[in-house]
This record gives C-alpha cells, structure tokens and sequence, in this order.
C-alpha cells in the first residue's frame, strides 16, 4: 500500500494544470543571473584594460572632451594704480637723459705733412700723420629749457666736439660751460632752447632699501633704464674724488652710465651717476652717485659765475687710528689730525698748530676726514669761522679767516 502526502483541493488542482512548469522556474532564474554576472564581469575587465593601457580613449568613450580651464585676470581698471610698476617715473625722467658722444685728438698733426710735395709723392705717409681722434660715450641730465646739462668731469674731459642725442632722437651741439674735476662733475650748454628738463629731488627722505632707477646710455644702447635700491648712503675714502659723499646702489651701472640720472620712484633726480666697482668692466651690482645737493650746487655756482668757489683753511688733514689716539693721549678717536700746514695760509696766521685735532667748524662736527673736507668746502671766502681743536686734550676755539681754495691745494 502506497501512501501519498495530503493535499488540499487547491493544491491538486495546481499540480493537476501546470506543476511541472512551476518546478522548472527557479532554474530558468538562476540562469539569468549567472549570464547577467558573467556580462558585467567582462564589461569591468574590458573597462580595466581601457583605463590601464588606453587612459586617453575614456573621454572618447564617455562622449565628452578633455577640457581645461584657464584662469584669466580680469582687465585692470584704468583708474586702478598697477602695481610694482616704474613706468611712470620712467616715462617722466628718460625725455629729460640725453647720450653724450665726445671726441678729442690724441696727437696734434705735424704742420710738416700739410706740405703739397710731400702729399703729392708720399700720401701713405701723410696719411699716418693725420691727427687720429679718440671717442667715448656717457650720459647726461639736462636741468634747464636753456639747454643746460649736468654730467660728469670725466666724460667730458679734454674733449673739443661734444654732441648730444635726446631721447626723441634729436642731436645738438653743446660746448662746456664749467667744470669741478674735484667733485667729477661739469656743466655743459647745449645749442636748443624749450628742452624737456628733469625735476629736482631732495636727499632729506632718502633711506637706504628705496627704490631707484638708473637712467643712461650704458655701452651706447640710449634711453636704457635699471632699477635697484640704495645701498648705502654717505660712501667716501673710496678714493675718487677729492669731495666723496657717493649714493651706493645696486642698480646696474655699466660704461656710459656715466653723467647719468640716478632717480626716486616718482621720477625726481637724486643723484649723477658717476662710478662703478667693477673687476671686469662691466656691472657688478655696486654703483656710486654724486647726490644731487651736492651738484646742485655745483651746478648753480657754474651757471652763476662759471666756477666752483669753495672755502681753504690751508690745513692738510689724517684720520685719527686707535694707535694715533693712544700716543696724543685723546680720549675719542672722532676729529681729525692737522698734519701739515700751508705756510702763511689762513690756519697757520690764526694760530693753529701741527698735531692739533679738530673736532668742530662752525659749530658742525667734524669726525673724520671727508666731513672735514666737506664743511671747510661750505664755508665763504672772507668770512670768519670757529674752529675748536683739542691741544693737548684740552679744547680751544679758533678763529680763522676763510680764504678762497685753490686748485690742486690741501685744504
């Protein structure tokens, strides 16, 4: 006897219509998913093989380009000050530097060689006779619509043809006015009128760490402009100039710079370049300028009388070192040591003596050498000033007729 499990009416109905064909559907299903897992699995290796070998086809793929955004800065407004930017002092001083090109005659021409035979029979030899001429380049800054140039002494020396190129490219004759060898600075006049002038500045402000732009014709390229900053202020024994009070800079200042512009940041003239520390010729970072108080003066008294006329004293002056100091029983090392004296000069009738330290004139100190040197140049021909020495540690105050220097002379 078989026994069958029990089922409901329902159930034997079910089975009785499609049993079979409900037993099958859990197979069919899984199926489905295990063909569904194997697509899905050869779509992700095909993917890693694409973005390993071939990153560059997934954009492609994607449909979408391999864009890059750029970062554009938004147009300046013309009202805005630009930043870090000279131009405008630049454009302010350049009209203003004018290129200097000076010949001279090395030799003068044998009147011997003029000589019509020997021209006619011997040509080559007159020809090695001319006068050969030398020429050299530098710069300068024209102070006044008259056509007056402050330049250096150096880059004008001995010459007897001057011309000048101004920045719009004009070019004029110009003849020297005046000269200071002492202070390596000249005036000349130019033939113009109405020419653009530079504007004046003042060293009252001047820091070392400013800005400033050198403005000049460097190796005889014009119009050329570098900046820098002030390096140092009041440099002297450098051994240059007889009055040494140079504006250090490490603009670049090459051969031709000289006589040139040395500006502030709003374009005004603080300084004429006149010199550089140089092993090779060329710049090396370490420049030197006459400031403009100086040349300003120097200029006025050209213009007015067509010299510098500076005080004399007639004393020849040394720098007090520690073991000077020792030996003179000085308690400080700051004055200066009169050497020498000029016999029958205004020191020596006033009673000053060799040995004697002098500390003050007028009033002003004078610690060393080259402010010395600078108060005696300020003083007045005729008038009368206070000088206070120390003789044997003790000071005095002298009085001394100023007499007016001579050229080439101790002071």
């Amino acid at each position: 006897m078989r026994l069958s499990p029990l089922r409901c009416p329902r159930e034997a109905a079910f089975a009785r219509r499609g049993g079979s064909a409900a037993l099958n559907q859990p197979t069919v299903l899984k199926k489905f998913w295990l063909v569904f897992a194997q697509a899905c699995t050869l779509c992700l290796a095909a993917l890693f093989v694409v973005a390993t070998l071939r990153p560059d086809l997934l954009p492609r793929l994607a449909g979408k380009a391999n864009n890059v955004v750029l970062l554009q800065q938004a147009s300046t407004d013309v009202a805005t000050p630009r930043v870090a930017s000279y131009a405008d002092a630049a454009r302010k001083a350049m009209p203003a530097v004018v290129n200097i090109y000076t010949s001279k005659a090395v030799h003068a021409r044998n009147p011997l060689l003029d000589d019509s035979i020997l021209q006619r029979y011997f040509p080559e030899l007159a020809e090695r006779g001319a006068a050969r001429r030398a020429t050299s380049l530098g710069s300068g800054v024209i102070v006044a619509p008259e056509g007056y140039v402050l330049t250096n002494h150096h880059v004008v020396e001995g010459a007897d043809d001057i011309e000048l190129v101004l920045s719009d490219g004009r070019e004029l004759h110009a003849h020297v006015r005046g000269v200071d060898p002492e202070s390596d600075l000249a005036v000349l006049k130019a033939d113009g009128e109405n020419l653009p002038t530079i504007t004046f500045g003042t060293m009252e402000h001047l820091q070392v760490g400013d800005v400033v732009l050198a403005i000049g014709n460097p190796f005889g390229f014009g119009n050329t402009v570098t900046m820098g900053i002030v390096s140092a202020l009041g440099r002297n024994h450098l051994g240059i100039n007889r009055f040494e009070d140079f504006i250090q800079t490490d603009a670049p200042i090459n051969p031709g710079n000289s006589g040139g512009a040395l500006v502030d940041t709003a374009g005004n003239l603080i300084g004429i370049n006149s010199t550089i520390f140089s092993q090779s010729g060329g710049s090396m970072g370490i420049g030197f300028a006459i400031p403009v108080s100086l040349a300003r003066s120097v200029l006025a008294q050209i213009i007015k009388q067509g010299e510098v006329t500076r005080g004399w004293l007639g004393v020849e002056p040394q720098a007090i070192t520690r073991q000077e100091a020792q030996a003179l029983a000085l308690a400080r090392t700051d004055g200066v040591l009169v050497r020498a004296l000029q016999h029958d000069g205004p020191a020596d009738r006033a009673g000053i003596q060799v040995r004697d330290v002098v500390v003050e004139i007028g009033g002003q100190p004078t610690p060393d050498v080259p402010q010395l040197l600078a108060r005696i140049a300020e003083l007045t021909p005729g008038s009368n000033a206070k000088v206070r020495i120390l003789r044997d540690g003790k000071p005095r105050d002298i009085d001394v007729v100023v007499a007016k220097r001579p050229r080439a002379e101790t002071q």
